[in-house]
């Protein structure tokens, strides 16, 4: 079986580049195979000129992922968690304990919560450990699969919100998949739309809406373009969970 087939794409510098597709479609592999953990079996990935087989650690170096199966110490706190992938990067110092404590702040933990044993928390909230502990190496590029499945509403929009400061203030390259529209429509520049494992359509919001056209007055969504190109619903994991 083909996971991915003759995908081919480029994401700009300080781009936010979102993926969309249904389950099993491919974007999870995807993410896997620009962050290392899958060997293409033909073609050729760069992440800022650095070749994922040929140079893995050069890569692993410049990019972080979260996803939506993010592991923990679940014995151990958030805090202990993040100063433990600290130092897997190399990070040290006496500031690493305060930039920590910012960043889940700034995501919404509590104190409390930062102390405590990640077992104690809820998904949604190990979710939000996971995008802090990506944030905390500020990578060039970052790989966010899925990020806020499992997330309460206000809970998205913080990570939203730091998504696209760290876009704005640090110039990183995110590629995102999602399975909100909403949240691919207010976060990314362009569009990749995935089916059977490639790419069946990639452009702006607002030039894939005008694949479609206009029917009795109703202006086309990227919910419209998705269910026209590839047939079938935008279902996520969770709700496939809940089912």
């Amino acid at each position: 079986m083909i996971a991915v087939n003759r995908v081919s794409f480029t994401v700009q510098e300080g781009e936010i580049f979102g993926v969309l597709g249904p389950n099993g479609g491919g974007k999870s592999t995807l993410i896997r195979l620009i962050s290392t953990l899958l060997l293409p079996d033909a073609g050729a990935i760069t992440v800022f000129d650095h070749d994922v087989v040929r140079q893995p650690r050069q890569v692993q170096w410049l990019i972080n992922r979260v996803s939506v199966e993010a592991s923990f110490f679940k014995k151990l706190s958030p805090m202990e968690n993040l100063l433990y992938g600290a130092r897997l990067y190399g990070m040290a110092g006496g500031d690493i304990r305060k930039q920590v404590i910012e960043i889940l702040t700034r995501l919404g933990l509590d104190k409390r919560a930062i102390t405590n044993p990640m077992e104690e928390m809820s998904r949604g909230m190990q979710q939000k450990v996971a995008v802090a502990r990506a944030l905390l190496s500020r990578p060039r590029l970052l790989l966010l699969d899925e990020p806020t499945t499992g997330l309460d509403p206000r809970s998205k929009r913080e990570v939203q919100a730091v998504v696209r400061e760290l876009r704005e203030q640090h110039g990183t390259t995110i590629l995102l998949t999602t399975h909100d529209m909403t949240e691919a429509e207010m976060l990314c520049d362009r569009i990749a739309i995935m089916d059977q494992g490639g790419i069946v359509a990639l452009d702006t919001p607002d030039k894939l809406r005008a694949l479609v056209p206009s029917s009795n007055g109703h202006k086309p969504t990227l919910e419209d373009v998705f269910l026209e190109l590839t047939g079938k619903a935008l279902v996520s994991e969770e709700a496939q969970e809940v089912a």
